[in-house]
């Protein structure tokens, strides 16, 4: 119960990597707002998470949306008088080639795992600096520090994350809020449906551990990341449950 007590806030709570953190964090103590597009995707999880005997409040939001994030962060305190963890898990992953990319699917991308992860560290922030203690961790991804073919949009995307999360864990350090991000290699989620089936063998054969990672064993590190003592060094960090696809 590392969390007990603690409130965390986490994007993308409708399946996969987000709802995996959800459900750690409800299991280690911490009372959540699960966020997401699809309100209904969210029952299933806020179901498992309640079932921990934490309190659970759902917010289906469009997290590229200024005005909506804003009310997202401002409700949650609201109702549970402070936040304490911000996981900003929601993202979008589709396939292009450079030549081929519709400058839509460019601005798409940039806006869904980009701009939705300033915006919520930007209404989040000032309640976290206002209590003098706070973390965020940001889901970025392994093709943002090596790159990927297909997915010029996308590695470019995650390597954003990763200078945003640089750049902000030093901003805000001093003021006890500690950023971080995990940068995680293939997982066995939906967001892959938009991925080819030639794209993942070829990954996976390129893995020294030879297979793609699954939801339960990246939760773990958002949990430490969350957690006193476990997170208290962390400070701008990328961690990297990725099979060993890339190696800093």
């Amino acid at each position: 119960m590392v969390l007990k007590g603690k409130v965390a806030l986490v994007t993308g709570a409708g399946g996969g990597i987000g709802a995996g953190i959800a459900e750690a964090y409800a299991e280690a103590g911490a009372d959540l707002v699960l966020a997401d597009l699809n309100g209904d995707s969210m029952e299933p999880v806020r179901e498992r998470c309640e079932a921990h005997g934490v309190r659970v409040k759902t917010v289906a939001v469009d997290v590229t949306d200024p005005h909506g994030t804003k009310e997202m962060i401002d409700g949650c305190v609201a109702d549970f008088g402070r936040i304490d963890v911000l996981v900003n898990g929601a993202g979008l992953l589709t396939e292009a080639p450079l030549v081929e990319m519709d400058p839509a699917l460019w601005d798409q991308m940039i806006s869904v795992d980009l701009t939705s992860v300033f915006l919520c560290c930007r209404w989040a922030a000032p309640y976290m600096v206002a209590q003098n203690s706070g973390r965020i961790i940001n889901i970025a991804s392994q093709l943002g520090i090596k790159g990927g073919e297909g997915l010029v949009h996308y590695s470019a995307a995650k390597a954003g994350v990763i200078g945003l999360t640089k750049a902000l864990a030093r901003e805000l350090a001093p003021n006890g809020v500690l950023v971080n991000a995990i940068a995680p290699g293939p997982i066995e989620t939906p967001l892959l449906a938009g991925i080819t089936e030639q794209w993942r063998d070829a990954k996976q054969a390129e893995l020294p551990l030879g297979r793609f990672g699954t939801v339960r064993e990246v939760a773990p590190t958002a949990v430490l990341l969350a957690s006193d003592p476990g997170g208290n060094l962390y400070v701008g960090q990328v961690l990297g449950p990725n099979s060993g696809d890339v190696m800093p």
